[in-house]
């Protein structure tokens, strides 16, 4: 890994970060879908155009890219590395006032490496986690079972049986990253998701994960794979190492 890119992902996530805690005070709450529409688009602008002057030689993957780069680019198939980025994961999140669940994504996968570097800001929380400083995600507390963040708006219909199964909770939260980073620092200790995400969504939150020592992984425990021909990742669990296994083996029971 690069700790020049990592550090780099980390100012990047940050910068976009602040650009879209600005805008949030400058704007307010009061159209929430043209604050989301301006958050989205500000937040890429600023993304593509420091990677654009920084990294010109890198091909981009972006959720709110076109063309090249976007979902049907092809030019990042045989890249040497690409930039995957999320300019504003949890959208919806971001146009609620109060709402801290949203987050900036910012990922590196490399030929041959795969995801080598990765920040998931979370501004409105006033954090970054990033792989330049590999995270130290605490030890298991001591409560009853393992607390499972999901989605708050569409959570998959068999997350009831699984809580149950291990004798855990379920946690409703927004934004992939902010999910991921509450396994991160011990808020929950377990993320599982299904019905539909794409790379964006997960690569910056899986390599900081991985740099932590969590397991993540598809649903079925299928190895994460990024920068495929179609960007769609589907599904996710991100969890404490102790954990994977019952989890999944309990997923294996419930699909």
């Amino acid at each position: 890994m690069s700790a020049t890119d990592g550090v780099f992902a980390r100012g990047l996530a940050e910068a976009a970060g602040a650009e879209l805690l600005a805008l949030r005070e400058s704007m307010g709450f009061d159209d929430p879908a043209k604050l989301r529409a301006e958050g989205d688009r500000r937040a890429h602008e600023l993304i593509m155009a420091e990677l654009a002057r920084s990294r010109p030689g890198d091909a981009v993957l972006s959720e709110e890219g076109s063309g090249e780069q976007g979902r049907t680019g092809t030019s990042r198939r045989s890249a040497e590395r690409v930039w995957i980025v999320d300019p504003l994961d949890g959208t919806r999140e971001f146009g609620e006032a109060g709402n801290s669940d949203w987050a900036v994504h910012i990922a590196l996968w490399e030929r041959g490496s795969g995801l080598t570097e990765g920040a998931v800001a979370l501004p409105a929380k006033g954090y970054t986690l990033a792989t330049d400083e590999p995270p130290t995600y605490p030890e298991l507390g001591s409560q009853a079972g393992p607390r499972i963040a999901v989605s708050r708006t569409r959570p998959p219909a068999f997350m009831a049986d699984l809580a149950a199964a291990v004798g855990g909770s379920l946690v409703p939260m927004g934004s992939a990253g902010a999910k991921a980073a509450a396994v991160v620092t011990g808020t929950v200790d377990a993320y599982v998701h299904a019905g539909g995400q794409h790379e964006w969504d997960s690569a910056a939150p899986v390599a900081v994960a991985w740099s932590a020592g969590l397991h993540a992984s598809r649903i079925n425990g299928v190895a994460l794979e990024y920068n495929a021909s179609d960007p769609k990742l589907p599904d996710l669990v991100v969890c404490r190492a102790e954990l994977a296994q019952v989890l999944l083996a309990e997923l294996a029971r419930l699909l």
